[in-house]
């Protein structure tokens, strides 16, 4: 299982989207990826460029994934004692 926090935060260079198709397209079907990410899933495209390698990568994720959205809530700030 691979757990990515913060999934798309910082912008990609070419380089980390290349990396980033091979990676998925190794562990497509074969194991787990958990994405936990500021950005609601249709968003996730045009953060990766919006190109033919974005749509080969959500073409990866989205296909035989499960979405939990937890709302607006931020949990840091919610389980942060005072």
């Amino acid at each position: 299982m691979l757990v990515i926090d913060e999934w798309l935060i910082f912008s990609l260079s070419d380089d980390d989207i290349k990396f980033l198709y091979e990676l998925f397209e190794m562990r497509y079907g074969r194991a787990s990826t958990i994405f936990v990410s500021q950005y609601k899933t249709e968003d996730w495209h045009s953060r990766l460029g919006g190109s033919l390698h974005a749509d080969a990568i959500m073409d990866r994720i989205v296909h035989n994934s499960i979405t939990i959205e937890s709302g607006n809530t931020n949990m840091r700030e919610r389980t942060h004692k005072r």
